[in-house]
């Protein structure tokens, strides 16, 4: 296994023998590097801090006698430009396809789980050459309880998510999931999918839908007038204080649709949301309201959690990518490199997100102050300068 969960299975596989099963799309004759330790070092370099190709090179150029521990390496360190080629053509739908056995195998140990699906535009893809290419948009499934991305899936207009997120769940295994999406998934084609493959939805409403958002609107300011005593909601509330801001969120869900037009036209549609979340900033206040619609039974408090917890897609997955990755400043655009390297960014996210192993006890104070919870950017720092801790992360600590 690419890290050092345990699973039910005897044999743990290593990250080496997951992207052995990526097709090398080269020409088989006069190959000067092997394939796989190309993708390794895609993979290490990234950890270690690398964005981008050259980085790469450079810092396997300085770990060269580290990383032949582990790697063929029969010609040296491949250049930049050999790097980017290969990562220019080969399948991405292969090579994350790899990193997702790997999550299928950690996976067996999870109850019920709540999966996000959100889309990101790789802004620096965009060219005004080679025919005004337009930016790479792709559509990410998130994990909030194991902060990992799950899958991914390319489409180079925002508008085509709707699209791309039936071919994305069709990617998952999603069976006793909780998929939430926000309103372009809104679909009713999505929202059967999502029940045909035995999960549960929680989707984002807006006024895209028209009379259904109205009807849908109309009830909880209703409900809201009569100071929530519907007797047929169901309310949970949180107040959160943080750096001076207070936001508290009013959830509202109610089990009695018969009345709604297009209940019959959405499959498995059993109750309807509304949050209200009021922030107060020193001397501003707002007040925003959104509705959902789910095929899950009436619970407000666990429904409060799952909305909650959507949008650590764009806290936990998007922020680190663009913060802590510079995926924003990638200039990558040629072929397939710009989605094979979102792949790297991550891969390598997940693997540092998953170390998280402690020893019971530590030798000194410089080992416990190594081993506290750290940052993102901290855990690649130390990858790079720490060759035991970068084996470590990607499960080879045996070497």
């Amino acid at each position: 296994m690419a890290t050092e969960i345990r699973t039910e299975q005897k044999k743990e596989r290593t990250l080496i023998e997951f992207f052995g099963e990526v097709p090398d799309p080269r020409k088989k004759h006069n190959l000067k590097h092997k394939l796989i330790d190309i993708l390794i070092i895609g993979v290490c370099g990234v950890i270690a801090g690398c964005n981008n190709f050259e980085e790469i090179e450079e810092w396997a150029l300085m770990k060269e006698e580290f990383l032949r521990k582990f790697l063929e390496l029969r010609n040296g360190i491949p250049s930049h430009d050999t790097i980017n080629r290969v990562f220019s053509i080969i399948d991405p739908r292969i090579f994350f396809q790899c990193f997702m056995s790997w999550i299928s195998e950690v996976r067996v140990m999870l109850g019920e789980k709540e999966i996000s699906i959100d889309g990101k535009t790789l802004c620096g893809s965009r060219s005004t050459k080679f025919g005004k290419r337009s930016a790479l948009h792709l559509v990410s499934a998130w994990s909030s309880q194991m902060q990992i991305s799950l899958g991914q899936v390319r489409t180079h207009e925002k508008s085509n998510e709707i699209t791309a997120i039936p071919e994305l769940l069709n990617l998952l295994m999603i069976e006793g999931c909780i998929i939430t999406i926000d309103a372009m998934g809104c679909q009713k084609e999505i929202a059967a999918l999502i029940i045909e493959k035995k999960a549960n939805y929680v989707l984002a409403l807006k006024k895209n839908h028209g009379d259904f958002h109205e009807e849908v609107e109309t009830y909880f300011n209703d409900v809201e007038k009569s100071n929530f005593k519907n007797e047929d909601c169901e309310i949970f509330k949180t107040i959160e204080k943080d750096h001076g801001r207070i936001e508290k969120r009013t959830v509202v869900i109610t089990n009695n649709i018969n009345w709604i037009t297009q209940k019959p036209l959405w499959k498995s549609l059993q109750c309807i949301v509304m949050v209200i979340a009021e922030r107060k900033e020193k001397d501003k206040k707002t007040i925003e309201k959104r509705y959902y619609i789910t095929s899950l039974n009436k619970n407000a408090e666990k429904i409060a959690h799952i909305i909650r917890s959507h949008w650590s897609i764009e806290n936990q997955l998007h922020w680190h990518l663009d913060v802590n990755f510079a995926e924003d400043y990638s200039r990558l655009r040629t072929k397939n490199n710009a989605e094979n390297f979102s792949s790297l960014r991550k891969i390598a996210l997940a693997l540092l997100k998953q170390e998280s192993n402690k020893p019971e006890s530590f030798a000194n104070d410089t080992e416990r102050r190594l081993n506290k919870k750290k940052s993102i950017r901290c855990k690649r720092l130390r990858a790079l300068l720490d060759e035991k801790y970068l084996l470590k992360i990607i499960g080879l600590s045996t070497f």
